[in-house]
């Protein structure tokens, strides 16, 4: 993107005194007169460059302009490197390993050794355990319609198991609770859908472009979905005092305690096939206290597992 290429620009001339238009060129894999054309962009912004000439000549900053050349502190840089190292675990592209390199460039080997200490003070690994090769080539293959602009037609099981054929306009890929999503607009429901990954199958790139909507995702319309009041739940949930650490991992601290020390959460969760599974996953460490109709839901899941795993074979 042009914007990456500008702010590394500007790095690279806060940190240099001078350089030369084909070395970035070579560094950004552009031509020259592209190079030239965002020095001029630079200087648009109020950022007076100056070309040399002769042996030593090249491009830098006009000497006695007075700018702060810790644009980018180490701490700065530490964090853009560390969330760009990964999101490239998870979302496979080669331009991520190619900007890092380029940050990398800018700095002198002793600025280096002290951001890698700092990097690897933190690490941010959001990919699954094991891997998932599957579901990192459809990341890729998602990518380039998104890019492209081209439509994409899939097979996708919902929650309830339900599949359905459909043909979207995807607009961008969603990390969201440790899970990728595809936001796109559904040409089936007429509207915007938030689609999971995981469930997507025999995802087709297809040649048909589609025109662009305007959409604004500052504020995650997916969570508007989810916050809906018709489809949220309010649950009292008991937990058993050696849950007490899974309890503060997923409700945080604020639970009441009983005499006896178990813990109750009350909360507010969409109610579908996730919920009952999620519950399920405490095993005995955890009681339905309200409403009724999920308990019952769990008490009739809980004897047909039981069933299918007593009945003989």
């Amino acid at each position: 993107m042009k914007i990456d290429r500008l702010i590394s620009i500007l790095v690279i001339l806060l940190r240099r005194e001078r350089v030369q238009a084909k070395e970035l060129a070579e560094m950004f894999e552009v031509s020259v007169r592209t190079i030239l054309r965002d020095i001029d962009a630079i200087n648009l912004a109020g950022i007076p460059i100056v070309t040399y000439q002769g042996v030593n000549g090249g491009i830098g900053i006009a000497e006695g302009y007075r700018l702060d050349r810790s644009i980018l502190t180490e701490d700065e840089m530490a964090a853009i490197i560390t969330t760009l190292k990964g999101v490239a675990e998870t979302i496979p592209d080669h331009k991520h390993q190619v900007l890092l390199e380029k940050f990398k460039n800018t700095l002198s080997p002793t600025q280096l050794e002290m951001l890698n200490t700092k990097v690897n003070q933190l690490v941010i690994d959001l990919s699954p355990w094991g891997g998932n090769s599957l579901l990192k080539e459809k990341v890729v293959a998602v990518r380039k319609a998104i890019e492209s602009l081209r439509e994409i037609e899939f097979i996708y099981t919902d929650s309830t198991g339900k599949r359905t054929s459909r043909r979207v306009e995807p607009y961008s890929l969603v990390l969201k609770g440790q899970k990728l999503y595809l936001y796109a607009w559904c040409q089936l429901r007429r509207d915007f859908r938030l689609f999971k990954l995981a469930r997507i199958k025999e995802l087709v790139v297809l040649e048909t472009a589609y025109k662009s909507r305007e959409i604004s995702l500052e504020q995650f319309p997916w969570e508007s979905e989810w916050q809906k009041p018709e489809n949220l739940v309010s649950l009292e949930l008991v937990f058993e005092k050696e849950m007490e650490s899974i309890v503060e991992e997923w409700f945080g601290e604020d639970t009441r305690m009983h005499e006896d020390g178990r813990m109750m959460v009350n909360v507010l969760l969409p109610e579908n096939n996730w919920l009952y599974g999620f519950l399920l996953s405490f095993g005995t460490g955890v009681e339905v206290v309200s409403p009724p109709r999920i308990r019952t839901i769990l008490a009739e899941t809980s004897k047909e597992i039981y069933k299918k795993y007593t009945t003989e074979t």
